[in-house]
């Protein structure tokens, strides 16, 4: 636990990229193999559940401490993030612990849950009374379930493989599930995640217990130059950029598997794939994005009749109904068996669109490729794709292999986005960050202008927290803390004094909403100095985005 409670600090202490790999690679060149199968798991994306209520935590913590619940609170909002605050009001610990990571997790954490409150305060002060600060942190956050950390997955992919000595694309693919719940990581999966590379081992072939994960995801860069930089559009096979749920659906040994891009799996949210799955050839894997989308119809649903797929705990025969899916197949990765992925990719497109052809399903359908005279003809193209309901066009080499990651080694995929929806809104509410910016009120709610009735009131609509430099961060955060009104538990609301530009890339009508409106992956573009918020735009404007995207 001391050494996974280091490398959090220093992860969670810088941003630089080679110095979080260093502190990644010093860690795993010592760790134990249980611990670094944990650790990869954690820092790869894995969730661990919440196995102590919050309130719990917060009773326990400030009984030990010996604090009134006022001034718990008061810590609580300082500080901005319990997990902190818990480790620093419990007093110094009367013990050392000497347990590893998968020795805390699994005798420990993975123990908590449905135990009766007087056991559970028993085991959590004694856990808390072996550990220091920083792993009094660690293990907050891990049983509340708020473990995150500032780094990205290929980083712990470049790390592990600097250490096996092994190709970071075999450690990729190896990776594949690895943060999949049902498996709980373990010395074992650890050493074959690492293991040298073989003789004839050029291409990972599954294991047995891992025959229905997919191939790593090849991801595409943004284009931020003129296309005409990249040559002859004769040498790029172009498609729209979907809104969608980008998966890979694998047909082996007689099963299907579903799999979402985050490794999630999805089989039984999509049961009409899953019924796909079972018409294809065994041993085969297509990478698509998955779409609302009615039988027969020529363009799919916006990406707001896919959600309920995704956020209802049981599919319904109306959710089936309201929000019906489908395949929009990109690529063939595997055919009978043989693993595609080295092949050019027009000649895995034209095997995709034989296999299509075949089985002529509503369900699967292939990307179309878009075609122009030129560059300048595409770009004209791209400029109607709201109207197309899509986010912009996808530049693919045609002889590109299927890389892994965001990779050029194997060919380029360049995504080519329409520039986002733009709105000035004033900030209405501030709350505190996390990691190294939980000291610092980061996370914002912005608010335009809704002039029905003739009078002009703020109205919330959008949540954003990214876009700003950190000197920025800091001093909007001097600002919030000036002109706070009133606190409501870890929200300040604040005089509207403040102005931004808020991008987005898509926008739904919302009954959920006070504003009627939902965006999609808001983010600051600019602090608007130069506006007073009487200037800010108004919610007519954004229901005129509405009108549009529905045109």
């Amino acid at each position: 636990m001391k050494r996974f409670a280091t490398l959090y600090a220093a992860l969670d202490a810088t941003t630089s990229t080679n110095e979080k790999l260093e502190a990644l690679i010093a860690y795993f060149s010592g760790a134990a193999p249980e611990d670094a199968a944990w650790a990869s798991y954690f820092l790869a994306g894995g969730k661990p559940r919440q196995s102590v209520p919050t309130r719990l935590l917060t009773e326990f913590a400030r009984e030990r401490a010996g604090l009134p619940a006022w001034l718990f609170e008061e810590s609580y909002q300082a500080v901005g993030d319990l997990a902190e605050t818990i480790a620093h009001v419990l007093p110094p610990a009367s013990g050392e612990s000497s347990l590893g990571l998968a020795q805390w997790i699994e005798e420990r954490v993975l123990t908590l849950r449905g135990i009766e409150p007087a056991e559970l305060r028993e085991r959590l002060l004694s856990y808390w009374d072996e550990l220091n600060w920083s792993e009094r942190f660690l293990l907050t956050k891990l049983i509340g379930g708020g473990f995150r950390v500032g780094v990205a997955r290929q980083l712990v992919v470049r790390a592990l493989a600097q250490v096996a000595g092994v190709d970071h694309k075999r450690i990729a693919q190896r990776m594949v599930g690895w943060t999949d719940s049902r498996e709980k990581p373990s010395a074992a999966r650890y050493l074959r995640l690492i293991a040298p590379a073989t003789e004839g081992d050029d291409v990972d072939t599954p294991h047995e217990s891992d025959i229905g994960l997919p191939f790593p995801f090849f991801l595409a860069h943004p284009l931020q130059t003129d296309p005409a930089t990249l040559g002859s559009p004769d040498d790029w096979i172009v498609e729209w950029k979907w809104d969608g749920i980008r998966a890979q659906l694998v047909k082996r040994a007689g099963r299907v598997w579903v799999w979402s891009r985050g490794e999630d799996l999805v089989t039984e949210r999509f049961p009409e794939l899953a019924a796909l799955g079972e018409a294809l050839p065994d041993g085969t894997v297509i990478d698509g994005e998955i779409l609302a989308w009615e039988p027969g119809a020529d363009v799919p649903l916006p990406f707001a009749r896919l959600q309920p797929r995704i956020t209802r705990k049981s599919l319904t025969k109306k959710v089936l109904a309201d929000s019906p899916a489908a395949l929009l197949a990109y690529d063939l990765l595997e055919i009978d068996g043989r693993d595609l992925r080295m092949e050019p990719l027009h000649a895995r497109r034209a095997r995709l669109d034989a296999l299509a052809s075949s089985l002529q399903v509503d369900v699967l359908r292939v990307s179309p490729v878009v075609t122009a005279s030129g560059w300048h003809a595409l770009a004209q193209l791209r400029d109607e794709s709201r109207a197309r309901g899509v986010e912009g066009l996808m530049l693919k080499e045609r002889a590109s292999m299927y890389g892994v990651g965001r990779t050029k080694a194997s060919g380029t995929w360049w995504k080519w986005k329409i520039d986002p929806y733009a709105i000035d809104a004033v900030l209405l509410y501030a709350q505190r960050g996390h990691g190294r910016r939980a000291s610092l009120y980061t996370d914002f709610t912005f608010a335009v202008w809704d002039e029905a009735g003739g009078t002009r009131t703020l109205v919330p609509f959008a949540k954003a927290y990214s876009g700003l430099t950190d000197e920025e961060m800091r001093r909007v955060d001097a600002i919030v803390r000036k002109t706070t009104i009133e606190k409501f538990g870890p929200v300040r609301s604040v005089t509207p004094t403040l102005v931004f530009e808020i991008g987005f890339e898509g926008i739904q009508a919302s009954p959920r909403h006070k504003s009627g409106i939902a965006v999609r992956f808001p983010r600051m573009l600019r602090w608007r100095t130069d506006k007073a918020i009487e200037d800010a735009d108004t919610l007519d404007m954004l229901k005129g985005f509405l009108n549009e995207a529905a045109a």
